[in-house]
């Protein structure tokens, strides 16, 4: 018998489980279960020693995708 450690990470397994436990909820308790698990991530630009502006990275995913799309066109 394989256990989960050979199939994937820790990481991995501990995602799978969380995603089960938040579909098991009721919809108003899964709504704020999943509002909780989403992250956000924000960067600076660092320039002769002086950092620059931080910025959320989906705001800038999104201005990359807006010039893509521009440029395509």
């Amino acid at each position: 018998m394989s256990s989960w450690r050979n199939l994937f990470s820790y990481n991995k397994y501990s995602q799978i489980t969380a995603r089960a436990v938040r579909a098991s909820f009721k919809e108003e308790e899964r709504l704020l279960a999943e509002r909780r698990g989403l992250t956000s991530l924000k960067f600076q630009r660092w320039e002769g020693g002086v950092g620059g502006i931080q910025t959320a990275l989906a705001d800038e995913v999104a201005r990359e995708k807006e010039a893509a799309g521009k440029s395509s066109s």
